[in-house]
């Protein structure tokens, strides 16, 4: 019997001013494969990305950048 474990890794973006910003984040970060659920905070930037493993970083930096935005470097 496996367990499913998920991880969690957290991002800071750039530039999010309404709720339509954290919807767009969300839908394409939600593409990334493997990840499984994203939580956006528009006050502070900070995207949690619970994924199957461990997630791409260069990914994720793409799809936010799909979205229009950027990460927040460091």
């Amino acid at each position: 019997m496996s367990e499913n474990i998920s991880t969690t890794t957290n991002f800071t973006v750039t530039g999010m001013t309404c709720q339509h910003c954290v919807m767009s984040v969300t839908e394409e970060i939600s593409e990334v494969p493997g990840v499984r659920g994203v939580d956006v905070d528009l006050d502070t930037g900070l995207v949690s990305v619970t994924s199957d493993g461990p997630v791409d970083p260069a990914a994720v930096a793409a799809a936010v950048d799909e979205a229009g935005f950027a990460l927040a470097a460091g």
